[in-house]
């Protein structure tokens, strides 16, 4: 069998690839999800399993107050000296011109870990990436932030975006050192970030991305016999990128290669699935691969690109019950405390939310989530929770970001009563506002309650029970692409993915917990739900 794209469906960015004693490695950006970047392992490019999400604490990652589509952006994994080296940005800021972009270097002598605490390398851009050289020597890369920069067409490549810089990396010493240069500018269609280097047959091989996170994305290749340049550009350009606006897979970008078996090179890269007649991709940025060769000019090029799953469909059906703690699938806002915000043995087989900030909050939030891998799924869950006023309230939400969310809750009314409720923001920028499309709340009785929510293409539809009752439509259908990379601010500015899950709040500061259980996910073919 062949692989499938994307081979990482769902929000699965930015994928960084290599391979260690025939198993290949995946590492992706996770953005302010907890723990941050996210590694996938397979054997044959096809079965692929969570291997490790390296930076599990507060020393090596606190997104705490980290804005939207900051936090950890396009880590790169590298094995060498027999360790995984492992670099990654925690961006603080992201929006207008001025971007703060930190750059740390981690290692471990496995890729489960464990992993040490950060070096700190440089502040002056993101994408960065460590190049092994044969005489032992070692360099970082990552492309250079100028905020006097403008991403007008006519300036792209000497804007925000000035290039690629080189510098030493003394790992014995644990620090940068000697000349900063800026190696390569970027092609005309600007944007220019994302760089590895690699070597072979005396040239030393760039890869980078261009064009930005959305539809005008590719891959750049360029060599040097030089390691500081110059570089010249491939005879194609941007040999991975998407030119045919009806195909299933767009906004191809950012990736890099690694040598299979044979004469198999693959190349992973990143890409998005629209719904049909929408360019919207509530899957986000997922990662996909194509089969290249070396031609006898030197250069790779792509000779297969592996079949696409038809109808935005993977094959993913989950229970989840909380016995043995925290499923790998899930990941939660911002913090590096997790006791702050949930337990998964005060009640055994049950996951305990602590209600703490509202959602969408940049600090504290209690969102237990897992990402969304098809166009059509179906998720629900049980929820035992005793509201306490209006101000508390626990539920199920369709979540993109703090911006871009579905949320039917538990709460109580003015008048004392238990209600559902249905909270909605879809973007509408640049005035985002949260609708309450149930008004007042659903009055519904004491005890346990079922939720659940089903999302077909563009419509997303809530649903409650009993425990012992029939499922209820509760609301209007609403808009699911509104969950998407294009809404919202729109695909440069938003670049991750939609997830699912349990949410608690107690806008009192009390703490109120609830409890979930018999957590399902299922993605559907068609529209049968």
């Amino acid at each position: 069998m062949a692989p499938t794209n994307p081979i990482l469906p769902g929000f699965h960015p930015d994928p960084s690839f290599c391979r260690v004693d025939g198993t290949y490695y995946i590492a992706t950006s996770t953005f302010t999800w907890f723990p941050g970047v996210e590694i996938n392992a397979s054997t044959d490019l096809e079965t692929w399993t969570l291997a490790a999400r390296p930076l599990d604490r507060a020393s090596q990652l606190d997104m705490r107050g980290n804005p939207e589509n900051c936090g950890v952006w396009a880590p790169s994994l590298s094995h060498a000296d027999g360790l995984f080296w492992l670099i990654y940005t925690d961006v603080k800021r992201s929006e207008n011109t001025h971007k703060d972009a930190h750059n740390y270097l981690v290692t471990a002598p496995a890729i489960n870990g464990p992993w040490s605490d950060p070096v700190y390398l440089n502040s002056s851009g993101f994408d960065p990436s460590l190049f092994h050289d044969r005489d032992g020597r070692k360099w970082l890369i990552n492309m250079i932030w100028d905020w006097r920069g403008t991403t007008a067409t006519s300036n792209r490549p000497n804007g925000l975006f000035g290039g690629i810089l080189l510098q030493e990396y003394d790992h014995s010493a644990q620090r940068l050192t000697g000349p900063i240069t800026n190696i390569y500018k970027g092609t005309e269609r600007g944007l220019v970030e994302a760089p590895h280097i690699f070597r072979r047959d005396g040239w030393y091989y760039l890869i980078t991305a261009e064009g930005g996170t959305g539809y005008d994305h590719a891959v750049t290749h360029a060599r040097s016999r030089s390691l500081t340049g110059p570089y010249e550009v491939h005879p194609d350009t941007h040999p991975l990128t998407q030119t045919d606006p009806t195909a299933q897979m767009q906004r191809i970008g950012h990736g890099q290669f690694v040598t299979g078996d044979g004469e198999d090179v693959w190349h992973s890269f990143l890409c998005g699935r629209p719904l049909p007649g929408l360019a919207r991709c509530p899957l986000g940025r997922e990662t996909g691969i194509a089969r290249c060769r070396w031609d006898d000019d030197g250069w790779l090029r792509v000779v297969e690109w592996p079949e696409v799953a038809a109808d935005g469909y993977s094959e993913d059906s989950q229970k989840y019950d909380f016995a043995d703690g925290l499923p790998g699938d899930f990941q939660w806002p911002r913090s590096p405390e997790p006791d702050r915000l949930f337990s998964t043995t005060a009640r055994p087989g049950w996951l305990r939310l602590t209600g703490r900030e509202s959602i969408g909050s940049w600090f504290e939030q209690s969102l237990i989530a897992r990402r969304q891998t098809g166009w059509r799924y179906s998720a629900e869950v049980l929820l035992d929770y005793a509201p306490r006023d209006p101000l508390s309230m626990a539920g199920l939400t369709a979540y993109y970001n703090r911006y871009q969310f579905h949320y039917l809750c538990l709460t109580r009314d003015d008048a004392g009563r238990r209600v559902l409720d249905i909270q909605s923001c879809a973007g509408n920028w640049p005035n985002p506002v949260i609708d309450r499309p149930l008004g007042s709340g659903l009055p519904v009785p004491d005890g346990p309650l079922r939720l659940g929510v089903d999302v077909d293409l563009a419509e997303l539809q809530f649903r409650w029970a009993t425990p012992e009752g029939n499922w209820q439509s509760i609301g209007p259908a609403l808009d699911a692409s509104a969950l998407s990379d294009e809404a919202g601010q729109g695909e440069h500015a938003n670049f991750t993915g939609a997830f699912v899950g349990m949410a608690a709040q107690d806008h009192t500061g009390q703490a109120l917990q609830a409890d979930f259980t018999e957590f399902r996910y299922e993605n559907r073919q068609g529209a049968q739900k």
